[in-house]
């Protein structure tokens, strides 16, 4: 019997319109980062900015989860696009004139935080829905390709933001999400998972009661669990890293933001190239935890070293570190997502993100106020070694309780 096809039109509709999405946002995301760092000056004004964003992401997905375990996670996902569409035409129409408040930068910064802490969830918790049996990991090695796509806009938004300022990327980001909505609304499925809701109405009693049972059964799953924070820790200190390379890149004369925006595009293109190998190929499923842990090892030695080298080496590192992460991303998202049960995904998702989104936060806000007085690359070099000691303490002495989720065929 021939295996399903991936490109169906719930497929193709949610591909495609998370790329418009996710390229709107990247654009703005790093435009509004920059400049917030040009009119401070304060590396750890700009993380606390960056901060900001992901403060709503360590309870609203906790939140989120019960209510997406009940509630149509469809019309969740247009409708939040379509409220992003709007707040971006009203920034667009707020810095027209120049203006510039931190404190409203800052307000606005978490204001897209809210929207954007429920949307990963709803997102994550439907898209598995729309893959066709036999096809997650193709699918998400599709998936993969999004945000290095996006993130090859990042010269171009550079270019925009020093040629004609902040405004037109925003309207751009507001065209984006409008277009993503729309296309969204035209996804037919069936979400089985509310049938399953026996009629009762979502009060606070019952997200109380469904939290309280996706809580618990993820406290059951021990693989999952050591996944979880595993991830909690390896997000601290990669996100901390990554607050810091523009600071570096800006302050280094050899270097600057031109330069960085070149090593992120190498970066991507190693992304891009992962991800259409492992559209291409199938990992044997009993290697998977092994190439996984691997990736993993040789992420940390990559960036640690990258900046100490010279700048046409620094991007071949940046390229294949790129194309392992895309490796490890499709390893850890295929198998989790296909493994959890429909009605019981949306509530792991939630926790996983509050996890990781708490990890973001500390890892950024650590990062800038170290930034003030040591040098980026040798706070870079013991981020990264935390994260070699997690991946033996916590992944590699729980590999009997991850390797059954990992390495299966999917």
């Amino acid at each position: 019997m021939d295996k399903p096809r991936l490109w169906t039109k719930n497929f193709t509709i949610i591909t495609l319109g998370s790329a418009v999405s996710i390229l709107g946002n990247s654009v703005s995301a790093f435009a509004m980062g920059l400049f917030t760092l040009d009119k401070t000056g304060s590396v750890f004004l700009y993380a606390l900015f960056l901060a900001a964003n992901n403060l709503p992401k360590i309870i609203l997905p906790l939140m989120a989860g019960p209510l997406l375990d009940k509630r149509s996670r469809r019309k969740i996902v247009y409708t939040l696009d379509f409220l992003s569409a709007g707040l971006f035409i009203v920034m667009f129409a707020v810095t027209q004139s120049g203006f510039f408040s931190y404190p409203l930068f800052l307000a606005l910064s978490i204001l897209i935080g809210c929207i954007d802490s429920i949307y990963i969830v709803a997102y994550d918790s439907f898209f598995p829905m729309l893959v066709t049996e036999g096809n997650f990991s193709k699918a998400y090695s599709i998936s993969s390709l999004l945000y290095p796509i996006a993130f090859m806009m990042t010269p171009v938004a550079a270019f925009i933001y020093k040629m004609f300022g902040l405004p037109p990327l925003f309207l751009f980001n507001a065209v984006s999400f409008l277009i993503a909505a729309i296309s969204e609304t035209r996804i037919k499925i069936d979400e089985v998972h509310i049938q399953d809701s026996g009629g009762e109405a979502f009060s606070f009693r019952v997200f109380r009661e469904e939290l309280r049972k996706g809580l618990l059964y993820i406290k059951g799953e021990k693989g999952l669990m050591v996944i979880t924070v595993y991830f909690f820790i390896n997000t601290m200190t990669s996100m901390g890293m990554d607050t810091l390379w523009i600071p570096f890149f800006k302050s280094a004369p050899a270097l600057g933001i031109m330069a960085y925006s070149y090593a992120t595009s190498i970066n991507v293109a190693g992304r891009l190239v992962g991800g259409g190998v492992q559209y291409q190929i199938k990992y044997p499923a009993k290697e998977k935890f092994a190439i996984a842990m691997s990736v993993y090892v040789i992420s940390c030695v990559f960036n640690s070293a990258v900046l100490y080298l010279p700048f046409a080496l620094m991007l071949i590192l940046f390229f294949a570190d790129g194309f392992l992460s895309v490796t490890s991303f499709n390893i850890r998202l295929s198998t989790t997502q296909s493994y959890i049960p429909e009605d019981y995904r949306g509530r792991f998702n939630g926790v996983f993100q509050m996890a990781c989104n708490t990890g973001i936060i500390v890892g950024q806000l650590i990062a800038g106020a170290l930034a003030e007085r040591f040098d980026c690359r040798l706070i870079i070099i013991v981020l990264m070694a935390v994260n070699l000691i997690a991946t033996y303490a916590i992944m590699y002495r729980g590999r009997q309780h991850v390797t059954p989720i990992f390495n299966r065929d999917v």
